[in-house]
């Protein structure tokens, strides 16, 4: 049966939704969540919630869904072992060195890979599950021919989000909050700087171009669960208890077969909207009209009153319970209850005594014991057996009900024991010695220069079609210079086949390495026969992601640039690794196009599109190399070359420069500077996170 997953971010907000239907909840506890401005749960609010929920048939996931860095690995082990001690079902995690924390600590607990680590294809759901994941949430971009493609062949669950807000970024792959405000999403701390208005050219308050509507699939839960989709998910930890009810109650109805009215429609969009819902992604139908922003609407009081009387008056009785008595004379009577799970209680009561005016009946004994009010049980069944014409009080049978269904309740929340492990530190890699070497990278071919070349940088990252539509490009560099593919950030299942084809022809030119950001590409660049090297979609934070690279033959690796100079220093160089120190930081990467809903066509190839801020601040758009997919870029361009020395030490294999809106002459005069030591002045720049680090 396909599973309802609601939203908890309170203990109220967690009774709306079990009470309201809720197969699973999932939750927040400590600093290692992607809401970290929720309300969360304490230790002894995450052990009451285990236990409430598992009472009445509800599995609890936890979200240990940020990046982390390895001097909170400790830290992270101890929420890890807590959580696994308290009873909880499964862990839903972003980062890979987290996956593997989880399965070291607590091996029999269940691990999900969170849509924060951006799986978008079959095999990164296959990557996924090979790291030790049973469930991947899909990333939200993806359309239903996508979804259903990849449950057929998936070896593991799918998760789907059905309801709620839509991020404009694929998610795990947005740092715009971050690098402007210090803010990081994938650290847990977004600011939503996606919801404010930004113009073209410049700044206009009226236009909201990266705040799309709330994701409403209410109508294909049929098509959902028949394509094999395991856990439809609704978003809202940020949400009050009220939406959790309303939105959860409407699904679980739709899921038993109600059909959706124009009236459940409207409701849903009273407790929380965005100038309505969309269906954009899941149909395919991206465009202008998938965008909106939060509207004050109609007065809702006496819908959010109706909501909380459904998890604050009273228990909806989800668990079904058999009943088994026997009353004898001569013996004393005697009750059981049997749940759902197999779980079986018993009790003993007085002795019946012979019926002097009126013996106590089949139907008497029935529906004193069918009196569940008050408990989350539901009585599904009663059998009895009779001796004789006996009476027994009506207190005597409710002592008896009350007794097996309370210790019911007991052996329902009690938690198994736990499988644990003891957390080990890493033993250290001691790196590379000497002088960081340099790397490039480019968006175009017209960015190479002779100056570029004659610099011999170690590694040349060029796009993969750049390379396709220059083949004479092998043939320019030089034998110290190795040229590496970069793949489009982003290729679903259905691009495979031109994907195949195209690294087929760019292998036949000579190219031996790939540039790869996320798991999926990984598979496909080893199976394809390249040697990888890893870009910074891979959200590199830990040793343990290092180790884990390492054990699959990754040649090098970018560090998050989120990371601090001392988080960097921490890492064990398990695989050689880069850091970025010049170019315009990627922001965001969209699947919808910003630069075609503001012109109606296509136009990625026509120049630069600019977004502004109300600051003034400007952000390029371009083209993501070989797709039709946006990257927003910085305003200020990442600048450090005067800074390198702070780099020495840390074992580092090279540092990158980045060039993506340069033209030629820019890109000599950044390489100029390289050589001379960093006395160039780049007009608007920033130092990016490496000092001040993101909360």
């Amino acid at each position: 049966m396909i599973e309802l997953l609601s939203p908890a971010g309170s203990m109220e907000a967690l009774r709306a939704a079990v009470q309201n239907g809720a197969d699973a909840v999932y939750l927040g506890y400590d600093q290692f969540n992607a809401r970290m401005n929720a309300k969360n749960f304490s230790a002894d609010e995450l052990q009451e919630a285990i236990v409430y929920c598992h009472v009445r048939g509800v599995a609890v996931h936890l979200t240990l869904n940020t990046l982390v860095a390895d001097r909170e690995m400790a830290r992270a082990a101890d929420v890890i072992r807590l959580a696994a001690t308290l009873g909880v079902d499964a862990f839903i995690v972003q980062d890979i060195g987290m996956v593997q924390l989880c399965r070291e600590i607590a091996p029999n607990v269940a691990v999900h890979a969170s849509t924060q680590m951006s799986i978008h294809s079959l095999e990164g759901v296959v990557a996924a599950a090979e790291l030790g994941c049973s469930r991947v949430v899909l990333s939200r971009e993806l359309p239903r021919e996508e979804i259903a493609a990849i449950c057929r062949r998936s070896p593991i669950e799918i998760e789907v989000f059905v309801h709620g807000a839509l991020c404009m970024c694929y998610s795990g792959q947005c740092y715009l909050s971050g690098v402007i405000g210090r803010r990081s999403g994938n650290r847990g701390q977004c600011a939503q700087p996606c919801r404010l208005p930004y113009g073209y050219g410049r700044f206009d308050q009226n236009r909201y171009p990266l705040s799309l509507k709330d994701n409403c699939l209410i109508e294909y839960l049929r098509d959902l669960e028949r394509m094999g989709v395991a856990s439809l998910k609704i978003e809202g930890r940020m949400k009050r208890p009220e939406y959790v009810a309303v939105v959860t109650k409407a699904y679980r109805a739709a899921l038993n077969g109600k059909r959706v009215t124009q009236a459940d429609m409207e409701e849903l969009e009273r407790v929380f909207s965005r100038q309505g819902f969309t269906q954009g992604y899941y149909l395919g139908q991206k465009g202008p009209e998938m965008f909106g922003t939060r509207q004050e609407g109609e007065d809702a009081k006496e819908l959010f009153a109706a909501a909380r009387a459904t998890y604050e008056n009273g228990e909806a009785q989800l668990v079904p319970v058999h009943f088994y008595a026997m009353l004898q004379a001569g013996r004393p009577a005697q009750l059981a209850v049997q749940d759902d799970l197999g779980n079986v209680c018993k009790t003993v009561g007085p002795e019946p005594e012979p019926a002097v005016y009126h013996a106590l009946t089949r139907e008497d004994l029935e529906s004193r014991l069918a009196k569940t009010g008050g408990t989350p049980y539901r009585c599904a069944s009663v059998k009895t057996a009779l001796g004789g014409d006996v009476q027994l009080p009506a207190s005597a049978i409710n002592a008896m009900r009350r007794d097996v269904l309370a210790q019911l309740t007991a052996q329902r929340g009690r938690v198994k024991p736990a499988r644990l492990h003891p957390y080990n530190a890493l033993a250290p890699y001691d790196g590379m010695t000497g002088e960081p070497q340099l790397t490039v990278s480019v968006r175009s071919a017209s960015q190479i220069t002779a100056r570029m070349l004659a610099l011999r940088p170690t590694v040349l990252y060029v796009p993969l079609a750049e390379i396709l539509a220059n083949p004479d490009l092998p043939g320019r560099l030089g034998v110290e210079t190795q040229l590496a593919a970069v793949l489009p950030r982003v290729t679903w299942s259905g691009e495979d086949r031109q994907l195949a084809a195209q690294l087929r022809e760019v292998y036949a030119l000579g190219v031996r390495q790939l540039l790869v950001g996320n798991l999926g590409q990984l598979k496909i660049a080893k199976a394809a026969g390249f040697a990888v090297r890893g870009d910074f979609g891979l959200n590199i934070y830990n040793s343990r992601s290092m180790q884990y690279l390492r054990a699959q033959g990754v040649d090098s690796q970018l560090l998050s640039f989120e990371l601090t100079l001392p988080q960097i220093r921490d890492i064990s160089k398990a695989v050689p690794s880069e850091v970025l120190v010049y170019g315009r930081l990627p922001l965001m990467l969209m699947e919808n196009c910003v630069i075609k809903n503001r012109t109606g066509t296509c136009a990625c190839d026509a120049g630069v599109t600019k977004l502004v801020d109300r600051m003034g601040e400007e952000f390029p758009i371009v083209k993501d190399g070989g797709s039709c997919r946006n990257v927003l870029l910085n305003g200020k361009k990442l600048y450090l070359l005067d800074k390198l020395a702070a780099f020495r030490g840390m074992g580092l294999w090279a540092l990158r420069l980045s060039f993506t809106t340069e033209n030629a002459g820019e890109v000599d005069k950044v390489l100029a500077d390289w050589v001379r030591g960093g006395t160039f002045e780049p007009g608007s720049y920033t130092r990016g996170l490496y000092q001040r680090g993101v909360e």
